[in-house]
């Protein structure tokens, strides 16, 4: 046999681009054929290989022996021979010849592996997960498990030159111009933890006692163990327990690990890397009892259908925690230097903050000066009170952007904005009190409403839109100019009712005003009879009752007819 065997054509992890493949008894090595970085994988790492069809021809998955998926394909049904004895006598293990499932079932049996978990159809893979490739789990109901996949990031343009395209860990699904980001399984009945071990390892005694839980459940526990998300990823280096999230609402314990964090809530967990905080934002709420925390994310929280780019949460402004950091002094006084402190007795939504900072990394956005300094003359609030659409909450000045939270949480940068219109929108008492300001954005990417503001807040924001250069109209001056000159027409003042028209329409509610209506009575029901009374009777005859009746009382006065002219 040959000291090395070369294959052409192969592509590596859902690579754009293909390569050539060697193998050597010390290992393989895979080289695009554009150039670039070669991936090699030494034979001490080589732990089981399996042989099927794929998409491409034929396909080799190598798997680590500790964790970890290498896939190659491309091969062509001659090379299966070769291969084989490649992998038998240089890697000391068998290729294995997988069939895939080709009934279409959607029901079958997962099975945890040591690196992907399978679902299996009669025994029959009908489709692999690697652990590498999922981002994080949950509980979507009593028996559904949701897994959720890695995400390229924004600026990923879909490949990695340097490998020809190919992926690197917790990636490669991000290889197509379509993305499968979420699945989900139903897991019916109970089982034991005994159960879900698997090749038959050994249980201990307290496994073996122990009672069935909800399949689902144990399903999810174990991919969360071998997929390492949570508490196994790493130490934790803080933890803030029950802290209220306006959105996605409700209460998490948060996580604070060295490169990522984690939600762990009732129902939902989320795992969030550092890297996808863009904007980290802390509001004081108008009632100076809370803080708003604010933080944007790209990519966005994914729940379901729901999508979340901000995280909104809520903390009391006199609730103080003392917490000690779990670092090591090295680590500390090295990487997070000046950053970190290891020990904190402030208000908890300070103590947040300055952590998020340090291990984020991020810049901490708050109201802007400029604003506060107007807002002091009128009240000691920075968030104004306003609603889009039917959802009401807070819209901050900050510094180079507009925040409305909690919900829709919605950003937009001055450099976004085109122009800002004052109006105002409702009936003429409503116009009174408050108004409106709608954001024009650039280039025609839509427009923003913020409604029912209070009057008292429009000359703090002139003024702070002054300061920062941005284009305004006010309609609400145009509005009251041409009003007044309506009324100042001496040909309008003329005529009554033509100042009577000038007002609002009310319907009959100045009729009601101006006359009493005689014909209501207090002290009687009413003289006409519903068609469901038993008094009722048409109106083409009268009983002799009613005209003794009404001849025994003083005449009415007839009605004012009111005239058209």
């Amino acid at each position: 046999m040959a000291a090395m065997e070369s294959f052409d054509n192969i592509y590596l992890d859902l690579s754009k681009e293909s390569g050539k493949c060697r193998f050597a008894e010390t290992g393989f090595g895979w080289r695009p054929s554009g150039g670039g970085d070669t991936f090699t994988l030494d034979h001490t790492n080589i732990g089981g290989a399996q042989w099927s069809r794929a998409s491409k021809g034929y396909e080799v998955k190598i798997l680590h022996r500790n964790s970890g998926v290498v896939q190659l394909d491309g091969f062509q049904q001659d090379d299966f021979e070769t291969l084989s004895k490649v992998f038998k006598n240089w890697y000391s293990t068998n290729l294995e010849t997988k069939e895939h499932a080709l009934r279409g079932w959607n029901w079958g049996k997962g099975e945890f592996g040591k690196a992907e978990l399978a679902f299996n159809v009669q025994n029959r893979p009908a489709f692999e997960i690697p652990y590498s490739e999922v981002s994080n789990t949950n509980l979507a109901g009593k028996n559904e498990v949701a897994v959720e996949f890695s995400l390229p990031a924004a600026d990923d343009a879909g490949t990695n030159g340097a490998l020809g395209g190919a992926r690197s860990k917790g990636k490669k699904a991000g290889a197509g111009k379509d993305q499968l980001v979420e699945l989900r399984f139903y897991i019916p009945g109970v089982t034991t933890k005994k159960e879900t071990l698997e090749n038959g390892e050994e249980a201990n005694s307290d496994a073996e006692d122990e009672e069935e839980q909800n399949a689902a459940t144990l399903f999810y526990d174990t991919l969360m163990e071998k997929a390492e998300i949570g508490e196994v990823a790493g130490d934790t280096f803080a933890t803030f327990l029950d802290v209220l999230h306006l959105t996605p609402r409700g209460r998490f314990d948060i996580d604070m690990y060295e490169t990522s964090f984690r939600l762990r809530g009732k129902t939902y967990d989320y795992k969030i890397q550092y890297e996808a905080i863009k904007k980290f934002m802390v509001l004081p709420k108008p009632d100076e009892l809370h803080f708003m925390i604010c933080i944007g994310l790209d990519p966005p929280l994914r729940q379901g259908q729901t999508r979340y780019p901000f995280l909104v949460m809520q903390f009391k402004k006199d609730e103080e925690v003392t917490i000690d950091l779990n670092m090591t002094d090295e680590l500390l006084n090295g990487k997070y230097e000046g950053k970190l402190l290891p020990h904190y007795e402030q208000p908890l939504h300070q103590v947040v903050t300055q952590v998020f900072r340090g291990l984020a990394g991020k810049k901490v956005n708050q109201p802007a000066k400029d604003f506060s300094r107007q807002v002091r003359i009128h009240h000691q609030q920075f968030g104004i009170k306003c609603s889009i659409k039917a959802s009401e909450g807070f819209l901050y000045c900050l510094e180079k952007a507009f925040m409305f939270v909690p919900k829709p949480a919605t950003y937009i940068s001055f450099e976004q904005t085109a122009s800002i219109t004052f109006s105002r929108v409702g009936g003429a008492v409503s116009a009174s009190r408050t108004f409106d300001i709608t954001i024009h954005l650039k280039g025609g990417a839509g427009e923003s409403q913020f409604s029912n503001i209070n009057r008292e807040e429009q000359k703090p924001l002139e003024e702070f839109f002054k300061i920062k250069g941005l284009r305004v109209k006010n309609e609400m001056d145009e509005d009251t100019s041409i009003l007044a000159a309506a009324l100042g027409d001496p040909d309008m003042a003329s005529s009554d009712e033509e100042v009577v028209a000038a007002r609002a329409d009310r319907g009959s509610a100045d009729e009601d005003e101006e006359s009493i209506d005689e014909d209501f009575q207090t002290d009687s029901e009413s003289d006409v009879a519903e068609e469901y009374d038993s008094a009722h009777e048409s109106s083409g005859s009268g009983s002799e009752d009613e005209e003794e009746v009404a001849s025994g009382q003083e005449e009415r006065p007839k009605k004012k007819v009111k005239t058209e002219d």
